[in-house]
């Protein structure tokens, strides 16, 4: 395969762009978020519903498991406590490993939305003010996040189209490759009845920080503000063209996360930059998606707000916002921004991150023991977010989710009644989620709503669009395009021996489901032997290949034996071998076998001398520094890891 070399890592790296977003296109972006049908029924819908209904509307929740009946706990708090989505995740067992996991996951969004149906054809209760009423039907949203490059960032792991992560994206420099692969995620997931998607990633990589900070990898599209606003563009463009308009799009992480000082999962990370410098570099691609949108199809539903604070925000280096996603005063200076404000006004929707998470667990209780949910909740909520995303959302002295969120939806529909400044300000939300869902759906009518599992047929079978990428991405980092003859003047031929090192990454689809490995140890060798091998021209050799993973490096480099003490086979393999051909992942300090190629450069160099070393990072490329650079001899980013991605660093090789 012909490489071409393209400039991508010195722009991740160090590089940005002058060229920012053009200034606000009045009339545009907007235009879709203008329109005053879905509007006009949202507010007459909005007139027809109780507090306990409006409130509801405000609330993204999760459950446990992948059934669903009438006593589940989801089933009440949809039916009866009238939330207005549900998001659906891997880590709560939400999807099953079953063959039929695509039938599965359909079913169970038909019983998520036929169970809000069903509620609003009988007469209810009110289990606060005693007055019969018979709840409207507004149909649910129902959310995934999916990245794309099945571990560790994807919900459903299987049977979809093996898509690309956003960095392999983004190195293609082709924003209608970024449309073409929102289109297929766009109809396979609105396919399977979801109508939420939490994406794409907007976050910029100002400064790649692999030891220290928030590793954004190949979660996001590049270093450049301009380009990865490009690509969000085209990426969210085709995210509505594939769901035919069914899929609401909630760009993330606002206002960006990628200057954080630590990952945010574990605890609130701080950006020190004042809002000036946001402007400029984290808050760009966001502006792309909204106010200064070119058009209608490229503009985003709504924004994820991030729990990141922000140092020196207002030009004050000693001052520190509270988690952004609860700070009122900053996140509505951020909102007042004229390439926002204009999108906001016209129904763009807020969205807060998990307020279930540990680090807002632990801001809000840094000892651990009195967690008040409802504070939390009340706090995102008086910031500006319309929806609030809960998991985990358990109060201190709670048994379960289920509890607090119930109590959580009691306490607002009572400040509701009491305080009308607040139920103002919940019915300007639920306006706009209401006119978000009629945007999607002109009537409410559940035959409208759920999708024909006829089609489900119809997905896994964009396999092209993934090696257009693949071949595209490929960037030869190391050496120059013009040494690369001097240091590999030939491919790898019958007589040579060849040694395939791989980095693999367990992962589950359910807890008790089985692991699998993302490369398999031998995937590398084993397209070479499909492309090249006996039955494919005989350029390599089968006999002389063997394939060993990390792990058996790590406890070779260890001084670990086989049995009777005898050597690893590795070590004779790695003596012999004219080849070491390297599939390089992100290490993971929880594995420290993730670091064994790093320490077979550092501290056994001479197991590879007199030896061409090929390394290809199927992840981020920047976890080898300068000098471990320089003893390869060649050094390639793919950015992804499935299988296309595979093929293409075999045909390179």
């Amino acid at each position: 395969m012909k490489v071409v070399v393209r400039l991508f890592m010195v722009i991740l790296l160090t590089a940005l762009l002058a060229a920012l977003p053009g200034p606000v296109r009045s009339g545009q972006a907007s235009a879709h978020l203008q329109a005053d049908q879905p509007r006009e029924k949202a507010q007459a819908m909005l007139a027809k519903m109780t507090a306990e209904e409006r409130i509801g509307q405000l609330f993204l929740v999760t459950f446990l498991g992948n059934t669903f009946d009438e006593n589940s706990q989801i089933f009440d708090l949809i039916a009866n406590h009238h939330v207005g989505g549900v998001i659906l995740l891997r880590a709560n067992d939400n999807f099953s490993a079953t063959d039929s996991l695509l039938t599965q996951t359909h079913t169970l969004n038909w019983l998520l939305q036929n169970s809000e149906a069903k509620a609003s054809q009988r007469r209810a209760t009110n289990p606060n003010t005693g007055a019969v009423f018979t709840p409207q039907y507004i149909p649910l949203l129902i959310g995934i996040s999916q990245e794309g490059d099945r571990l560790t960032n994807d919900q459903i792991l299987s049977s979809l189209t093996a898509l690309p992560d956003l960095m392999s994206i983004g190195a293609t420099w082709d924003p209608t490759l970024a449309e073409q692969v929102g289109a297929v995620m766009g109809e396979e997931l609105a396919t399977l009845g979801f109508n939420l998607f939490l994406g794409p990633s907007l976050d910029v990589i100002d400064t790649p920080q692999m030891d220290s900070g928030e590793d954004l990898g190949v979660r996001t599209f590049g270093g450049d503000p301009y380009w990865v606003g490009k690509m969000g563009q085209g990426y969210i463009a085709g995210l509505h063209a594939g769901s035919g308009n069914r899929l609401a799009v909630i760009a993330k992480h606002f206002p960006g996360r990628g200057s954080s000082d630590r990952s945010s999962e574990e605890e609130i990370a701080t950006v020190r930059k004042s809002l000036e410098q946001l402007k400029q570099i984290e808050l760009a691609p966001f502006f792309s998606v909204t106010g200064s949108a070119p058009d209608i199809d490229t503009t985003a539903d709504g924004l994820l707000v991030s729990h990141i604070r922000y140092q020196g925000f207002q030009g004050n280096i000693r001052a520190t916002t509270r988690p952004l996603s609860s700070d009122a005063v900053a996140l509505d200076q951020i909102l007042k921004l004229p390439q926002v404000s204009q999108w906001r006004d016209s129904g763009g929707v807020m969205i807060s991150d998990n307020l279930g998470s540990q680090a807002v667990r632990r801001f809000y209780d840094p000892t651990g023991n009195a967690f008040d949910a409802r504070s939390a909740a009340r706090e995102a909520f008086f910031a500006g977010n319309d929806l609030l995303f809960v998991d985990r959302f358990i109060a201190s002295g709670d048994p379960d989710m289920y509890t607090t969120v119930v109590r959580t939806l009691d306490y607002f529909t009572q400040k509701y009644r009491e305080d009308p400044a607040f139920a103002q300000r919940v019915d300007a939300s639920v306006e706009r989620i209401l006119t978000l869902k009629y945007r999607m759906y002109p009537n409410f009518v559940l035959d409208q709503v759920l999708p024909a599992e006829s089609d489900l047929g119809k997905i896994g079978q964009s396999t092209p669009v993934t090696f257009d990428v693949a071949r595209q991405a490929v960037t030869l980092i190391s050496p120059d395009a013009a040494d690369l003859p001097n240091s590999l003047p030939r491919p790898p031929e019958a007589r040579d021996r060849i040694l395939f090192l791989t980095d693999t990454q367990p992962g589950k689809q359910c807890t008790t489901c089985p692991e699998v490995l993302v490369p398999e140890v031998d995937a590398l060798q084993s397209t070479v032997l499909r492309l090249y091998g006996p039955r494919a021209g005989g350029q390599v050799s089968q006999n002389l290949m063997t394939s060993y993973s990390y792990m058996d490096l790590w406890k070779y480099i260890n001084g670990q034996t086989g049995n009777n003490n005898e050597p690893l086979s590795i070590e004779n393999d790695l003596k012999l071998a004219d080849w070491v051909v390297v599939s390089m992942l992100k290490p993971n300090p929880a594995l420290p076998e993730s670091m064994a190629f790093r320490r077979l450069l550092r501290e056994r160099p001479d197991l590879l001398r007199n030896k061409k070393l090929v390394v290809f990072a199927f992840n981020a490329p920047y976890y080898l520094d300068a000098t471990d650079i320089s003893k390869l001899s060649a050094y390639y980013g793919l950015y992804s890891k499935t299988a296309p991605f595979v093929e293409v660093a075999a045909r390179i090789l």
